[in-house]
């Protein structure tokens, strides 16, 4: 992992962390496909913890020069974060249960608990 690489990654899962993100996951990418390297999987308790992670994650991206593009603020049930090199999705827990993207890259991929 370059240096670049893992300085975004750990700004990422330790704003999560500190602004009491649950279940973190990371999901190592690199040579399953070419979409990142690595994507972060975070769940909040309710639709405006969802939007505030979200908004932290953004603002310390930017603080520390990254380009990120994001959606889904309008419902906050599901954000995408696309930093690149590495794609967070921060949910409501009911959404991260339906959608289960762990299961889908676990076939692919790696897990990394945090």
């Amino acid at each position: 992992m370059s240096a670049d690489n893992s300085k975004l990654l750990e700004l990422i899962e330790t704003t999560l962390d500190n602004n009491k993100a649950e279940n973190i996951v990371t999901i190592d990418l690199k040579g399953k496909t070419s979409l990142a390297n690595y994507m972060v999987i975070a769940s909040g308790t309710s639709n405006r913890h969802v939007a505030a992670l979200a908004d932290k994650v953004k603002y310390e991206l930017k603080q520390q020069g990254y380009t990120a593009n994001s959606e889904g603020e309008e419902k906050a049930n599901w954000v995408l974060i696309d930093a690149f090199d590495v794609i967070v999705h921060i949910f409501c827990p009911e959404v991260r249960d339906f959608y289960n993207l762990e299961k889908m890259w676990n076939t692919a991929a790696e897990l990394r608990k945090n």
